[in-house]
């Protein structure tokens, strides 16, 4: 192991006894947001430890077997031990690289899905529709929640744009490489002579901003606008100015939502989306600044980044940013994206490492 390794190991150690001697103290408790955060900062710290202790052991097992080896009685018992020792020191030695990785303060969050139709008119808003659903169907294979926030119906199906709160543990995390611009390759309903047409939609997954501590949202900065809301197609329309238009003044964001009757709840749910956006680009502002010269193999997640191709004529379905293709589009589609979102996870997870390796 790396000596830049061993150091940040042992002061993890050290601190998780720091903050053990500190947690056994009474008074701790009489600051319950204090105790809290120590306790969470230990929870943390502990399982590192725990493989730090364990590689530590193997160090030992695998030395004392080399004392062993030169009594020619017990020389094989101790080549088996150090053969023992040496793979489990590889094993421990990759998992403690996978555990120092940086953790995403935000996979744990619920996520404001977001996908708009692009290039490629009525077909484009019919893929959105499908992106939309596959989302929806890939949420309730993990038991998440999709709450629709807003929508712009096509006249033909689909949507323009729809946007959606999907509520669930680690949604941002299983879903936060899907930011970008995703093609479609197929025959369309509405094309008569069986050309294959080129559409696209992008796709943005904002983490849910926590209202107090994330966004701070000056009053004096945003415009609210109220309007009737109308469904397509002759559907309901409201007889109330319930819908709500909230315009962020400094960035010229702006956000609509009419999807729920009462005013007051478009508007709570509206200012939700502002807040995301508004971090989302704080997010995106602050990474350009600080950018490494290596880029990350998964892509910035910028939403003019093509990430990925769905070809209905083969069957298949392409990841850019990886060169992967799976040719199971019918299930892609319904929602099986456990083996996209697992190579594109590995992937990230394998570039963490190589960056992480440099540093040493």
């Amino acid at each position: 192991m790396k000596q830049g390794l061993v150091t940040r190991l042992n002061q993890l150690a050290f601190r998780l006894d720091e903050l053990d001697r500190l947690l056994a103290q009474e008074q701790v408790a009489s600051d319950l947001d204090n105790y809290r955060r120590l306790v969470r900062e230990r929870a943390e710290i502990q399982p590192v430890v725990d493989l730090f202790r364990a590689y530590r052991q193997s160090e030992q097992d695998y030395a004392s077997a080399q004392d062993m080896v030169r009594d020619p009685e017990l020389r094989s018992f101790a080549e088996d031990e150090m053969r023992t020792a040496r793979d489990r020191l590889a094993h421990l030695d990759g998992e403690l690289q996978r555990a120092l990785l940086p953790r995403d303060p935000n996979d744990e969050r619920n996520i404001f899905l977001e996908v708009r139709a692009g290039t490629g008119g009525d077909e484009s808003a019919l893929f959105a529709g499908d992106l939309f659903r596959m989302y929806a169907r890939f949420a309730e294979r993990n038991g998440w929640r999709a709450e629709v926030v807003s929508q712009s119906p096509s006249e033909l199906g689909g949507f323009k744009e729809i946007i959606a709160k999907v509520i669930g543990d680690g949604a941002y995390s299983r879903l936060k490489f899907e930011s970008g611009g995703h093609r479609v390759q197929r025959v369309p309903a509405t094309e008569t002579q069986g050309r294959i047409h080129t559409s696209a939609c992008t796709v943005a997954v904002l983490p849910e901003a926590d209202d107090v501590s994330d966004v701070v949202i000056n009053p004096a900065d945003i415009r609210i606008d109220t309007f009737r809301a109308s469904g397509a197609g002759g559907q309901h329309i409201n007889k109330t100015d319930s819908a709500v238009r909230i315009t962020h003044l400094p960035t010229g964001i702006v956000v609509e939502c009419q999807d729920d009757r009462s005013q007051h709840k478009n508007k709570a749910q509206a200012l939700s989306v502002l807040a995301a956006r508004i971090r989302d680009r704080q997010v995106r502002e602050s990474a350009a600044r600080t950018a490494a010269e290596r880029k990350s193999l998964i892509g910035s997640g910028d939403r003019s980044e093509r990430i990925r191709t769905y070809n209905f004529p083969q069957g298949r379905v392409t990841d850019h940013r990886i060169n992967l293709t799976l040719y199971k589009i019918g299930q892609i589609m319904e929602g099986d994206l456990g083996e996209l979102v697992a190579a594109l996870a590995a992937e990230h997870q394998a570039e963490q490492l190589a960056a992480l390796a440099e540093e040493q």
